[in-house]
């Protein structure tokens, strides 16, 4: 590795030279049975370790956590069912370290899979939307990826992003946003379509879209002013502001804040222990609850409303059917 890395031209291959050197003074120093090549492997893991986000390594005897920088796209998002006294909790894990999360067409592509499979298990009790990547939860969408489309590619891949998050929205069951780093634009557009939003006080989160000359397009200018009001939503969005997680909970965008801790999951953790919470309560009555919530917040649209309101243009008595 190091013979490969110092052959590299200019900068690169310096800096792959020096990872190199570290990867290998890490490894020398923790023993035979570890490596670090931009991910962590150990002999063993417990059921706590597993619902924090560890996955098994190749090979089957080791585990690792997903924080290489050289992930396959299959690995972009993980979908974990936790066990145990956690069983009935999902949690869905973005790792796209080499791109800060950012929304591709890929990642898309099976997030809009994962959520297709998810609302349909009667199993599933709780989901957990967070980054398996330390400090970032989603930098929005793929700006680079979005530069090499042709006029006629953007609408399309702007409106799958939002198809994919208002999927997230209308998901039956709670979903918990855990935000242990950035989330900027689509990515903050992202944790609003979830029910609840906990966050690190270390956290960054902002709708900036108005900085490159656009607006938010996955649901941010409806869901964001629901969330904190309309005055202050229009505030943030024409200044592009970005809050860290004090000023997020003091104007209620998120319902927690953490101090980060050394592990960089600390959102993750509240969040996991919130869905606990909601484990031991009855199954339909939290999806009925959510569905009552929801519908409660908009506008029901229903025959009976429509004939009510033009019952009273027309100044006639109106003729509901129930329906």
């Amino acid at each position: 590795m190091a013979v490969a890395a110092s052959a590299a031209p200019g900068a690169l291959g310096t800096l792959q030279a020096s990872r190199a050197r570290l990867v290998a003074a890490c490894c020398a120093r923790l023993g035979p049975r570890w490596r670090l090549p931009g991910s962590w492997t150990c002999p063993r893991v417990d059921s706590t370790i597993w619902a924090r986000g560890w996955t098994p390594a190749a090979g089957g005897a080791a585990w690792q956590r997903g924080y290489s920088a050289e992930v396959k796209t299959e690995d972009e998002l993980r979908v974990r069912y936790l066990e145990e006294e956690n069983r009935g909790i999902v949690v869905l894990g973005i790792n796209r370290a080499y791109a800060k999360n950012s929304l591709s067409k890929n990642l898309i592509k099976m997030l809009s899979k994962a959520v297709d499979a998810l609302k349909s298990d009667k199993k599933v009790r709780t989901i957990i939307v967070r980054s398996e990547v330390p400090g970032i939860f989603c930098a929005g969408a793929d700006l680079k990826e979005r530069a090499k489309m042709s006029s006629s590619e953007v609408g399309p891949f702007v409106s799958k992003i939002r198809a994919m998050i208002n999927e997230i929205a209308n998901l039956p069951v709670p979903t918990i946003a855990a935000i242990d780093g950035l989330a900027l634009g689509g990515g903050l557009e992202l944790a609003l379509a979830c029910d609840i939003r906990v966050a690190a006080s270390s956290a960054k989160m902002g709708l900036v879209e108005t900085k490159l000359a656009i607006i938010p397009g996955g649901g941010g200018t409806q869901r964001l002013p629901r969330a904190i009001g309309m005055s202050l939503a229009k505030e943030l969005i024409f200044s592009a502001r970005v809050l860290d997680g004090q000023e997020a909970k003091s104007v209620g965008l998120i319902s927690h804040v953490l101090e980060q801790n050394q592990e960089g999951d600390a959102a993750y953790r509240k969040a996991l222990d919130l869905a606990r919470e909601f484990l031991p309560q009855g199954p339909v009555a939290m999806r009925v609850a959510k569905l009552a919530i929801n519908q409660g917040m908009e506008t029901i649209p229903t025959k009976d409303r429509l004939e009510g309101l033009l019952a009273f243009k027309e100044k006639r008595t109106p003729r509901y059917k129930g329906e």
